[in-house]
């Protein structure tokens, strides 16, 4: 086992246990603000272009008309008041632990698409799939507005695929070139940091 998923077993050990009244008292806030399950799950696509599921807290309204893939703004009507603070502060993103924990997903490591979007990479973006997916990475830093970017734009899913998938594979790209041990430590810091003074 290497260096990578000890520290990823280790860690999202300890964080599912430290966490679980965390865990508990956001449950419960989302049962109390709106019908439906404390969970969401989604199919990504990881390394070695296999499908997972993707485990977050869920945001949004159970059976919203509008299925879109991408969330638009900070107050995308599709998202409960509870879902609102939760992505603000990340929240919905902790129970990806347990993805790490069972090896789906590494604490650093290029966002996870859904297949759809996957399907347009080209020859070069597909590399971003030969190492496993992160919680975050450098695209997940620099682009930590991404629903502040889509509804500035007329056309939100046509800016993500020709603007936004461009320009967060070419950082993953950067990171699968030069990572190790230090740099993820590294990205981890700066993401909590953009956390804390969102």
């Amino acid at each position: 086992m290497d260096a990578k998923r000890t520290f990823d077993i280790l860690f999202s050990s300890m964080g599912l246990i430290i966490l679980s009244p965390v865990f508990a008292v956001v449950g419960l806030l989302i049962i109390i603000d709106s019908k439906g399950g404390v969970f969401y799950r989604q199919i990504r696509v990881g390394k070695n272009v296999e499908d997972f599921p993707l485990y977050k807290f869920r945001t949004m309204y159970v059976h919203d008309k509008d299925q879109q893939l991408l969330t638009i703004g900070d107050h995308d009507a599709r998202v409960t008041k509870v879902g609102y603070w939760l992505r603000k502060y990340k929240l919905d993103e902790l129970p990806q632990l347990l993805n790490v924990l069972k090896g789906h997903m590494s604490f650093v490591g290029p966002r996870p698409e859904v297949r759809k979007y996957v399907n347009l990479y080209n020859d070069d973006q597909l590399m971003v799939l030969s190492v496993k997916p992160g919680i975050t990475d450098w695209a997940s830093i620099q682009f930590s507005n991404e629903s502040e970017l889509l509804a500035q734009s007329e056309d939100p899913d046509n800016f993500y695929i020709n603007e936004l998938i461009r320009l967060k594979t070419t950082q993953n790209l950067k990171y699968i070139n030069n990572h190790d041990l230090w740099v993820d430590l590294k990205i981890i810091l700066l993401t909590l940091r953009k956390i804390i003074v969102r």
